[in-house]
């Protein structure tokens, strides 16, 4: 824990942190297949050099919040599979400036023991597909390699105690701190997060540099501005 920190914030990392993803997590014996996706007109290929890259992960309580009926989501969301705090969203590859790479190259699907390796963390098919052909063919090979280093990023983060931020509402730069602090080396700066409009907090984007470690936010990035109001699900 970081030297100094208020009172009300070190309360906040006490206790058990909220579990990255189900502790009894069962992938499901039978996994749909996502489908190939592809660059589009709206999505086209674009091949420019890497200036960094950004680990978005997801906060599940609020992206199931409407969608618990929702048959694609259903891994996700029914309980059957656990119950899911964080979960990874992806590694992206951010660009030198305000475009990024994506779309690389064309590619095939996901072999299926790739996406059970990784569905713990992130738990769709489709999305692990999504991300592998948008992000993940312009830093590897291969979607093992892909996975494999978006997922020793997403295990090697802690997180505040859940439990005791939810239902309130707070700074985006208090959970920002929270969040930091839980981190070694990590400060508020190097993340952003992404809010819906009623102001739950959906979504962590952690600034990384080309060798992956935390670094200062570019401004064009966006995200909740500190002294906003988010609330947690």
């Amino acid at each position: 824990m970081r030297a100094g920190l208020p009172l009300a914030l070190a309360a906040l990392l006490t206790g058990t942190a909220c579990a990255k993803k189900a502790p009894s997590c069962a992938v499901p014996a039978d996994l749909p297949r996502p489908m190939l996706e592809g660059p589009t007109i709206d999505q086209p290929r674009r091949i420019l050099p890497i200036g960094g890259y950004t680990l978005a992960v997801t906060w599940s309580p609020e992206y199931c919040a409407s969608r618990m009926s929702s048959p694609k989501d259903h891994a996700r969301c029914g309980g059957q599979t656990g119950s899911f705090g964080f979960t990874l969203h992806g590694l992206w590859p951010d660009g030198e400036g305000a475009q990024w790479p994506q779309y690389c190259s064309a590619t095939r699907l996901v072999p299926d023991a790739v996406i059970r390796a990784h569905f713990c963390s992130t738990p769709s098919a489709q999305l692990i597909q999504h991300e592998w052909e948008k992000h993940g063919t312009c830093m590897s090979k291969v979607p093992a390699d892909y996975f494999a280093q978006s997922g020793r990023l997403f295990a090697g983060l802690k997180f505040p105690d859940m439990d005791k931020l939810r239902g309130r509402t707070m700074t985006a730069q208090a959970f920002q701190e929270a969040f930091a602090a839980a981190n070694a080396g990590m400060r508020a700066d190097q993340m952003r997060l992404n809010v819906g409009k009623q102001g739950w907090m959906e979504e962590v984007w952690i600034c990384l540099d080309k060798s992956f470690r935390p670094t200062t936010c570019p401004g064009h990035q966006g995200g909740a501005t500190p002294e906003s109001n988010i609330r947690i699900r």
